[in-house]
């Protein structure tokens, strides 16, 4: 059976044999027997190289944080992750940049790493349970997730993704409510709405 450690738009984490494109961490969320035993252990929430200078270990391995899996960077922001700043440090400078420039106007350099994961964390997670926030559906840009009825969503080049860990699939927006509960954080949306662009999965491409 796969292990427990795939991350949907929801922030939960989940066993499925699908392969991510990135990997994340929250510290170490596992026991001895590799068995998932929290929802996080701090609020430095990241996105990784799949491979990074040859480094190699076990999954799960004791003491370690506990690798975590994405399908794509599109469904790790949703979640409430960002860029790591080692691994993935231009886009994480990229990120921040951003950030800074349309989060916080008042600061004169950009933002610190803590100062960003602590709005996601606030902006994200009452508790263990995912916060969500109401639009419609036609204010939402490019790269936002939304929830219905207990499914997952993304907007691509105007058309509706429904997500799966393993890919996406296009649906008909018509089956859809006007306004809709958004998984992506709000401080997120911002970045995008300015231009910033996360980065979809290849089935977002080849859906019809």
């Amino acid at each position: 059976m796969p292990l427990q450690n795939r991350v949907s738009p929801l922030g939960t984490i989940e066993s499925s044999p699908a392969r991510g494109t990135l990997m994340g961490n929250r510290g170490v969320l596992h026991n001895s027997k590799k068995e998932v035993q929290h929802l996080f252990r701090n609020k430095g929430w990241i996105t990784c190289l799949l491979e990074f200078k040859g480094r190699q270990r076990e999954l799960m391995s004791a003491g370690f944080y506990t690798e975590l899996f994405f399908l794509d960077e599109v469904t790790a922001f949703a979640a409430g992750h960002r860029p790591c700043a080692e691994c993935r440090r231009k886009r994480y400078n990229e990120f921040r940049d951003v950030w800074s420039r349309v989060n916080d106007p008042r600061i004169e350099k950009p933002v610190r790493a803590p100062q960003m994961d602590g709005v996601l964390h606030e902006e994200g997670l009452h508790g263990d349970q995912k916060v969500t926030w109401r639009s419609p559906i036609s204010d939402l840009p490019h790269e936002t997730m939304f929830s219905f009825d207990g499914v997952s969503y993304a907007i691509c080049n105007q058309r509706v993704l429904r997500w799966a860990f393993g890919g996406y699939s296009v649906v008909e927006p018509e089956k859809l409510p006007d306004t809709v509960d958004v998984l992506t954080p709000k401080s997120v949306v911002r970045i995008v709405e300015s231009g910033f662009r996360p980065q979809f999965h290849s089935s977002a491409d080849s859906s019809d």
